[in-house]
């Protein structure tokens, strides 16, 4: 069974770093398109942002400017970093895979908790 696992959450000061890192394991890593999305109490999950396998890189326009998402498919690894964070930023965060070939399936991780204080 595929698995997606994140990693880096935790408790920061706003104006603080984070870096949030998702290995996957059990997937064809390099054709899937990689975001990062979060959830806080009370909302939807929105998407934060997204990397393709072929590099094509999209941010929310809350993030731009502040988090970079990049990839490694030689280490299955999706990453988030997140400079000048606030407490707005405060959320769990998942990791998503989204297969290219159509009727794959799709997948999620468990999510990392993030809390800024102010």
């Amino acid at each position: 069974q595929a698995q997606l696992v994140e990693s880096g959450g935790g408790l920061v000061q706003s104006g603080g770093s984070l870096r949030l890192t998702c290995v996957a394991s059990r997937i064809s890593f390099s054709i899937h398109n990689m975001g990062w999305y979060r959830q806080s109490p009370g909302n939807q999950r929105e998407m934060v942002a997204t990397v393709t396998d072929g590099g094509i890189i999209n941010y929310a326009d809350f993030v731009k400017g502040r988090f970079t998402i990049s990839r490694d498919n030689a280490k299955n690894t999706v990453y988030l970093q997140m400079n000048s964070l606030n407490p707005e930023d405060t959320a769990v965060y998942y990791c998503h895979a989204d297969p290219e070939i159509s009727g794959w399936p799709e997948y999620w991780g468990h999510g990392t908790q993030v809390t800024v204080s102010s």
